[in-house]
């Protein structure tokens, strides 16, 4: 007999089970004799259990309480601005804990807690302060290039292969470029002028030390002019351009990007055409060692993207009469 009941139970399963995601119709009848035949340790082989239906119950009470919050729970989020600008401070400063931190941030009127402050730095990366392994060596290297010059020679060919050579200084620390000047006899004379002419300036204020090699054409007298203005000459060894690597790595992006893409006609053509870059170098171009920033720091364009609108213009440098007339010709024709 209770194989019987057995057997009607197990195919009354599967025949609901044939019937897919339907859903299941039980004979109650059949199920409440079976439940009274089969012992409890058989009653695992029902389709649902107490268990069963005090889940479906849970179920539904916790979609009878479920509804649309309005904001997020908690403390509102701090502003994404505001967390770049502690990442900013934790990381330049590491000797600020975050007190201090919090301390400037109220001096820009912006409250955030000492805490939140902890969980923002420990987010990015940030150790806790003060941290007494020292700086590292770029920041070592970015504070020791304060005050730091180099100069340097470099050749230009002209379209009659006459050869001009232009002289550079570079602060080590902004990497901004100053062009003292071109010249197609670059004798002791002429190296001594253009430190003068620095000198008088006021260039040389806030410069303590200038890098150079060891190249004839700067003599004692370029040296003295310097000495006077408290600036000490290190001459990098013998045939070691490595030594003074940023004025050379500068002389090959004005190569690469500028000189090496126009055919020079004289001095005085070598001269604008260097100064432009020159100028567009210190004020437009984005250096990769400055976090991407221009030599010359100018102001995050970020805060005015809503409200100006950025125009490209062409430029072509106009060499002689002839020249302009030859090119608004054809641009006329062009045009017609």
């Amino acid at each position: 007999m209770l194989f019987f009941v057995l057997y009607a139970v197990l195919r009354h399963q599967v025949a609901v089970l044939r019937r897919g995601v339907r859903r299941p119709r039980l004979n109650r009848i059949l199920m409440a004799a079976a439940s009274r035949v089969l012992p409890r340790e058989r009653w695992s082989s029902f389709l649902a259990n107490p268990q069963t239906l005090l889940r479906w119950h849970r179920e539904l009470v916790r979609r009878k309480w479920t509804f649309r919050r309005s904001r997020a729970p908690g403390r509102p989020p701090v502003d994404t601005e505001v967390r770049d600008l502690v990442v900013r401070m934790g990381r330049e400063n590491p000797r600020w804990g975050c007190i201090r931190i919090q301390g400037e941030l109220r001096k820009l009127g912006i409250r955030v807690g000492a805490t939140t402050i902890r969980s923002i730095l420990r987010a990015a990366g940030v150790g806790p302060a003060p941290r007494r392994n020292g700086p590292s060596w770029s920041e070592f290297l970015r504070a020791q290039a304060e005050g730091i010059w180099a100069c340097d020679f470099f050749t230009v060919e002209t379209a009659w292969l006459r050869t001009l050579y232009v002289l550079l200084f570079i602060e080590l620390g902004s990497r901004r470029v100053h062009l003292a000047g071109v010249t197609a006899h670059p004798d002791s004379v002429w190296v001594t002028q253009q430190a003068r002419n620095l000198a008088i300036a006021g260039r040389l204020d806030n410069v303590s030390y200038l890098v150079r090699d060891r190249d004839a054409k700067s003599t004692r007298s370029f040296d003295g002019v310097l000495r006077t203005e408290d600036v000490r000459v290190i001459r990098t060894p013998v045939r070691a351009p490595r030594a003074n690597a940023v004025a050379e790595r500068w002389v090959r992006t004005a190569r690469s990007e500028c000189l090496d893409r126009t055919l020079v006609l004289s001095r005085r053509h070598l001269q604008r055409v260097v100064r432009r870059y020159v100028d567009h170098y210190n004020h437009e171009r984005p250096h990769r060692g400055l976090q991407l920033e221009t030599p010359t720091q100018t102001p995050n364009p970020e805060r005015f993207v809503r409200t100006v609108r950025a125009e490209c213009t062409d430029r072509m440098l106009v060499l002689t009469r002839r020249h302009l007339e030859r090119v608004l010709g054809r641009y006329v024709r062009h045009y017609g």
